[in-house]
């Protein structure tokens, strides 16, 4: 910089300006002189009179005087009081230039500059050290503060200097500095107290001057020379670290603006820097100041900071000191090393913008007892330090207050209006989006840090560079890194580093680690530089007896963000930093990392740099990794260098890092992980598999085409045979040799895991959930199943894990408590679902109910195998708490209804019947009366109402008893058809047949031989019999018979007589009549009675179950109502009540919106815009796209779409969904922005709508709320959207209090909706069934414009219908919604880099996504959604309010029952079951 000027150093050493005549005089003489003289004059000064410096009226006499006084200046110590008096005339003398005083003589008045020259030569006899050694070096100490401070104020307020004046006065403090501080320093000597305040005094007034008068390039040169030989003190290296940071923080203030993020200084550093300095003059002084000490490197070395002038004629000197770099004060040089190191760290943070502190702490002269961080479980982050404490002497009064000064520090920046709280457990400081690019920082800082970051390495001479700083002997060499986990395991017991420079050098490469991270995307760093950054690195992070832990913790710290950032050729450490992980991670207590970072903080950031590694080695496969430190081709090679190889060790590494790991947080990010693996594996077989097998296929094809071609060929020579071994088989066999399979590590995430979520996890919320995240996780994962007996053990596990949690003692049940049990019963729904078939297992269905059992009751009937069960009716129900109960008759409901049989027919959007009254009613036969529906409702056990239809369906042939039922139970709507039938339904013809006559057999002509036999009355026997008197005691009738009776009787025979003519001639008809019927006859055939056509089947059914019964009708012991209740369904609201309930989902429900950011865009509606084509987005996002769900169309879909105005159709909705418009074709996603199409995801527990808004979405029932006026009416209301002209009624959950008016009506049917349905919406307040958790997907072509998203312009675009229903006390605004985003970046590798912000709380965590996580194109998808789901049941678990769906159903249908039950007796029960609807 200064090359082609010549420095004024030897001019300042050798100028004689500061020597007296008295000095040509015997020592007594001299001394006589100047003490009479002084004495004289300073008397004068003490008593406040001038005269005797008035007398001093021409220029000889000051002269002389001057000769005197500066050679009182040079009196030993022991003579203080005259060198303190000739410093006070000297005082008095230079007010000259500021405000003179009295006592001033004249011709210095008429010449201030010319003198104050002279006497600046002459005041540095002052700070010369004496030989009396260090009795009297206070009082020379406070006498040269006393001319510091003078030099203060005539620098500052000086109007009259000229620029001779200014250089002397530079050069006087140069003269000065160079006279104490270039020596060796001993300690107690002057130049040891002074040292701090005789290098900020030369700051201070140097900044004065190049705003006041720019010294010239010699002076610069000059100061540039002179600094780099007092670099052996601390405070040099402090005070330049001071005014540097001083400097920059107006310098950044000139390049950026007031909107870069302020470098705080401290308030009395503040006016250091005169205000009136121009721009360009501020921007070359510090520029010139930052190089004033040379090449900071050098203090490292103690070689080249003691081939100085003055440490070689130390030496020479010296009896003790041979060597000059054997100096006793360079042994301060490692802690020196270490602030200079800090001090462009700090410079660096400055200039990337950094939102944290990192200050200067303080640091011992003995740098072989670093701080020690107490405690583990502080987060403190190591960037946070103490401030610089200086040197101070042992002086009092107002000379302490001028050494005070402070670190610097960065002010975070203030948080946009549409910035959310980041939840991530990332830590690190970010920089700012304004920063400079990597290649300018690195022009201005590279050199020192490089060269800093390889001090003391050696190097091959290939990695030199010319010029660069040079090895301090062999004190290393350069080793392969291991190939395998034994030989990092074995360097852990490895020796420290000896040497102590190694805390600057970890510094160096800390601040090189965030340089390098902090990379734009897009942005292009010069090969130069990455390659000398790769090196430092590789040597930094080595293993082995030269493992230095300083400098592997702090680029472990630091270097985060290094494989997620695009760094090119990035990927040739990933073994070295595999190596490093293996040290950190497996190691629970790191002791020997303890003394430099914090625990916590090292294994998070080893944890983070694990996480955007895993899906490297099943990306790039066999790629080799080249090693960079090996340069000679005789140097042996691993094994195993390609990506493959590293897999079974990062798996080692999730695995071991989770067996120790005690961190809530870290934890959870390790979960996260080895979901991320398994599922990353699991499709990846899966994908190489079906391509094999599809080439297997192609390859049988053409041997079966070719086989009549090699039957032709047979004949001119022999065919070679095929080699059988299939393409299927060969990746088979490479997949499960190569690395362990994804079953593998399935089998060995789900033991790990189980175990940890039983021994170590059981009291922590967070980390419980997240491990049951991933146990559902891995459930959902699509992997064939080689042993049931692993899975079989994951429910055992998990029915032991809610068994303690429900037995644990009542003082430690709390809500989180009773959270993690609510979980676990989901995780077990899920692997009971996922995995049917445990349901088979005898053993495995009994730990299922019995767990459930437990979850509804609170005990089990059976504690041990050999006790006796303990019946329903015998045991007290003391659940552990209600939601606990609800969710354990939720698992049971699963296990007895869903287990087997999901997805349904109907598809896993819906788990209910499509069909309602109407719908069925379209099949029915018969005639209804309109405005009605032959529906009979009761209500079952208070939980169910059942509407019964008893006309048979119009396709049902049979005259049989036929019911069609509607059930509504708490977890949705089922429709049945029943018959009463006696025989077998297999042969339809045969059971119709038992209903016919069968016919009777045909007669025969041959009946026999006809015999007349009179008949009689009494056996012949009898006639023979006697007759007795008392046979004759009975008189006969003629005996009693007289005239008049005589008559009668003859009448009576007549009438018998014509009676018998008559009788015998029917007979003969008779006998003609049936002689000529054929036979059969049908009069007097016996025929079976007719089938009945009409029935009642509703009461027969009732009857059949037991319902009907006298005890069923009547209310039971424990509860008010009965077992069986019959509801009015004339009622004129009653089935809108029942809409209302079918309007209640079964299932949790979620939208997650999906947006398009490409490079640079910060409005919202360019934002909208991006997915209006597909040639605006890229391919990669399509096809996410369509990995979150399939697409489904709005008007017909029967589950969520993203809003209540569309969601949850009934089979009637469709005949007026107008589908007319055509779909577009080649968008970029705004196919599916929920007008006609959205994408779609279900399990059994909850649904997810994914939306993707566009600038040309209709401006429909989705964007239409409720204003707040209308909302402050009624804040109960139904939809605004679907209220008719007629008045409106409050549809609340509370509807057993309501008296509904005649007048008040529903929905007018004749609303325009939706895409023309005529349907009426569901009241808000039913729809709202948790907090309004927003879950947005931003796909980010740069990852810079995370900073700039417009996160509260685009929540207006992602509108659900309940955006104001959250509550009713602050209706103008948005209460109870939250914010999770989830950014994704595409990376060059082909990788996806995932950001996660969100409000921060205590659940908030979900995996298995985590903050910095680098993800696969193939598992992308599954995750994004799996997270998101999980998100929100997390916000639902932490909601206090929030009730699940069955049991919000449950409630509505207890309302139902309230309001509408018949209040019938028993007889007018009975009676009503007989009559026809």
């Amino acid at each position: 910089m200064y090359s082609e000027w010549a420095s004024l150093q030897s001019s300042v050493l050798s100028d004689a300006g500061s020597a007296s005549v008295l000095h040509t005089f015997p020592e007594g003489v001299g001394r006589d002189v100047a003490c009479s003289v002084v004495r004289h004059l300073s008397h004068g000064l003490s008593h406040g009179g001038g005269e005797d410096g008035q007398k001093l009226d021409s220029e000889q006499q000051v002269n002389w005087t001057m000769e005197v006084l500066c050679y009182g200046l040079t009196l030993p110590l022991s003579d203080h009081e005259t060198i303190r008096d000739c410093v006070n005339v000297y005082n008095d003398w230079l007010t000259v230039l500021t405000t003179p005083k009295t006592s001033v003589p004249r011709p210095i008045l008429e010449e201030p500059n010319k003198y104050a020259q002279r006497m600046f030569k002459h005041l540095h006899n002052l700070f010369l050290p004496r030989s009396e050694g260090n009795t009297y070096v206070d009082k020379q100490v406070i006498m040269c503060h006393r001319i510091l401070r003078t030099s203060q104020t005539i620098a500052k307020e000086s109007p009259i200097m000229t620029q001779q004046t200014w250089e002397g006065l530079l050069l006087f403090l140069l003269g000065v500095n160079d006279t104490l501080l270039a020596p060796p320093t001993a300690q107690g000597s002057i130049a040891d107290q002074l040292c701090d305040r005789l290098v900020s005094v030369l700051f201070e007034i140097w900044l004065v001057a190049c705003a006041r008068c720019f010294p010239s390039p010699p002076l610069w040169k000059t100061l540039r020379e002179m600094c780099i030989t007092w670099r052996h003190h601390a405070a040099m290296v402090d005070q330049w670290n001071r005014f540097n940071v001083l400097l920059t923080s107006k310098v950044l203030k000139i390049m950026y603006g007031p909107d870069f993020p302020e470098l705080k200084i401290a308030e009395e550093d503040i006016s250091m820097v005169p205000a009136d300095m121009q721009n360009e003059c501020v921007v070359q002084t510090w520029f010139r100041c930052l190089h004033v000490l040379g090449n900071p490197v050098d203090l490292s070395n103690p070689n080249v900071i003691s081939q100085t002038p003055r440490f070689i004629h130390m030496a020479m000197i010296s009896d003790v000191v041979i060597d000059p770099s054997h100096h006793p004060c360079l042994k301060r040089l490692p802690a020196i090393f270490l602030r200079a190191m800090k001090g462009i760290s700090g410079l660096v943070d400055a200039f990337l913008g950094m939102s944290s502190p990192r200050e200067i702490e303080e640091i011992d002269s003995a740098p072989t007892t670093p701080q020690v961080f107490r405690g583990s479980a502080s987060t403190t982050p190591p960037g946070s330090r103490k401030n610089v404490r200086s040197f101070m002497p042992s002086i009092s009064g107002k000379d302490k207050a001028e050494f005070r000064k402070s670190a610097p520090a960065i002010l975070p920046r203030q948080p946009s209006a549409s910035s959310v709280t980041l939840f991530s457990s990332d830590q690190h400081t970010v920089p700012s989006p304004c920063r400079p690019k990597v290649n300018s920082v690195l022009h201005l800082f590279g050199a020192w840090l490089f060269d800093a970051g390889l001090a003391g390495c050696e190097l091959e001479p290939t990695h030199k560079r010319q010029g660069s700083f040079s090895s301090m002997g062999s004190r290393r060499s350069s080793a392969a890194f291991p190939s395998s986990s034994q030989d990092v395991a074995a360097a852990v017991d490895s020796p420290e580093y000896p040497e102590s420079y190694e805390s600057g050098r970890a510094e160096a490469c800390g601040t090189l680690c965030r340089i390098f991270c902090s990379k734009r995307s897009g942005e292009e760093i010069l090969p130069a530089y990455l390659s000398r950054f790769y090196l430092v690195l590789a040597q930094g992070l080595q293993v082995g007896r030269y493992c230095s832990r300083e400098v592997m913790a702090k680029i472990v710290v630091n270097c985060t963000d290094l494989l997620r950032s695009d760094l090119k050729g990035v990927d040739v450490l990933l073994p070295r930093i595999v190596d490093a992980l293996e040290i950190i991670l497996p190691d629970r207590e790191l002791i020997k990392f303890r003394p430099y970072v914090n625990q916590i903080e090292l294994r998070r950031s080893a944890i983070q740099l694990l996480l955007s590694i895993l899906c490297l080695p099943l990306h790039f496969r066999d790629l080799q990794i080249q090693d960079i430190l090996r340069t000679h081709e005789t140097d042996e090679q691993p094994e195993h260098n390609t990506f493959l190889s590293l897999k079974l060790r990062m798996v080692n590494l999730l695995i071991g890092s989770l067996q120790c790991e005690q961190d809530s947080d870290n934890t959870q990010m390790i979960l996260g992980g080895m979901l991320l693996c398994v599922q990353d594996a699991a499709l990846l077989e899966e994908a190489e598999l079906q391509a094999a097998e599809q080439a297997e296929r192609e390859q049988q094809n053409e041997e079966s085409e070719n086989a009549e071609k090699a039957a032709d060929q047979e004949q001119k020579g022999t065919v070679d045979a095929p080699d059988h071994e299939t393409p299927a088989s060969k990746l088979a066999q490479g997949l499960y040799s190569e690395y362990d399979s994804a079953y593998g590590l399935f089998v060995r995430c789900i033991h790990l895991v189980c175990q940890r979520l039983m021994s170590a996890w059981k009291t922590d919320l967070n980390v419980s959930l997240a491990a049951l995240e991933l146990l559902s996780g891995l459930a959902k994962v699509k992997i064939v199943i080689q042993d049931v007996l692993e899975c079989k053990r994951a429910v055992k596990w998990i029915c032991d894990y809610i068994g303690y949690q429900c037995s644990r003692p009542p003082p430690n049940h709390s809500r989180d408590l009773h959270s993690m049990i609510v979980a676990a019963f989901h995780c077990l729904t899920v692997w009971l679902v996922e995995h049917d078939d445990l349901m088979n297992d005898k053993e495995c269905l009994q730990h299922v109910l019995e767990t459930v059992e437990l979850g509804i009751s609170g005990s089990k009937s059976k504690v041990k195998a050999s006790d006796q069960p303990k019946y329903k009716g015998d045991k007290e129900l003391k659940p552990a708490s209600m939601r606990v109960k609800d969710t354990a008759e939720a698992t049971l409901y699963v296990v007895m209804s869903q287990v087997g049989s999901f997805p349904p027919t109907s598809g896993p959007a819906s788990l209910c019947t499509l069909l309602n009254e109407e719908a069925i009613m379209k099949y029915a036969r018969g005639s209804t009366s309109e405005g009605s529906l032959p529906f009979r409702y009761f209500v079952l056990d208070k939980n169910i109402i059942m509407g019964i239809l008893e006309q048979p369906l119009g396709n049902e042939q049979d005259p049989m008893p036929t019911v069609t039922v509607l059930i509504r139970t708490p977890y949705g709507r089922h429709a049945w058809t029943m018959q009463h039938r006696q025989l077998s339904w297999q042969d339809r013809l045969g059971s119709r047949s038992a209903l016919n006559d069968p016919g009777r057999p045909v007669p025969m002509s041959d009946v026999g031989l006809h015999h007349d036999v009179t008949h009689r009355n009494f056996p012949e026997e009898v006639d023979r019999v006697p007759p007795t008197k008392a046979d004759l005691s009975i008189p006969t009738l003629q005996q009693i018979t007289g005239e008049k009776l005589q008559q009668e009787l003859d009448k009576l025979r007549a009438l018998m007589d014509v009676q018998v003519k008559y009788e015998t001639a029917i007979n003969v008809l008779t006998e003609k009549r049936i002689a000529s019927t054929t036979f059969p006859n049908s009069d007097t055939e016996c025929k079976p009675p007719k089938i009945v056509q009409e029935f009642h089947p509703s009461r027969l059914f009732l009857s059949q179950l037991g319902f009907l019964s006298l005890d069923g009708l009547k209310s039971a012991p424990n509860s008010p109502l009965p077992a069986l209740i019959a509801l009015d369904s004339k009622a004129t609201t009653f089935h809108l009540d029942l809409e209302l309930l079918d309007s209640i989902p079964v299932r949790s429900f979620d939208t997650v919106f999906v947006f398009y950011v490409k490079c640079g865009q910060k409005m919202a509606t360019d934002i909208l815009n991006n997915v209006e084509a597909a040639e605006n987005v890229q391919p990669q996002f399509l096809e996410f796209l369509r990995s979150l769900g399939w697409p489904v169309e709005v008007g017909r879909h029967p589950g969520w779409t993203g809003h209540v105005s569309t969601s949850w159709k009934l089979a009637t909705d469709d005949d007026v969904f107008d589908d007319s418009t055509p779909v577009a074709d080649g968008t970029g996603g705004s196919l599916f922005n929920g007008d006609k199409q959205v994408l779609y995801y279900g399990d059994i527990s909850s649904e997810v709508a994914f939306v993707v808004p566009s600038g040309s979405r209709q401006g429909n029932c989705r964007d239409q709320l409720p204003d707040k006026q209308a909302v402050d009416r009624t804040s109960t209301q139904g939809d605004a959207m679907a209220t008719g002209p007629g008045p409106s009624r409050n549809l609340t959950l509370e509807l057993a209090g309501v008296d509904p008016s005649p007048g008040a009506v529903g929905p007018s049917p004749d609303t325009p909706t939706c895409h023309g349905r005529k349907r009426h919406l569901p009241s808000r307040a039913n729809m709202h069934v948790g907090p309004d958790t927003k879950v947005l997907v931003i796909w980010v072509e740069s990852y810079d414009d995370i900073e700039d998203f417009p996160l509260e312009d685009l929540l207006s675009e992602c509108a659900t219908g309940m955006d104001y229903a959250s509550s009713t006390s602050s209706l103008g605004s948005r209460p109870g919604m939250e914010a999770f985003v989830i950014f994704i970046h595409p990376l060059k590798t082909g990788l996806f880099r995932v950001n996660m912000h969100g409000p921060a709380g205590r659940v908030s965590k979900a995996i298995p996504l985590v903050d910095g996580m680098v993800v696969s194109r193939r598992a992308l998808g599954a995750l994004v959604r799996q997270t998101a789901i999980n998100i929100c049941h997390r916000r639902r678990l932490d909601t206090d309010t929030y009730q699940p769906p069955h049991i919000r159903r449950k409630i509505k249908i207890q309302e139902v029952v309230t309001k509408y039950r018949s209040q019938m007796s028993e007889p007018e029960f009975y009676t009503a079951l007989f009559h026809d609807m």
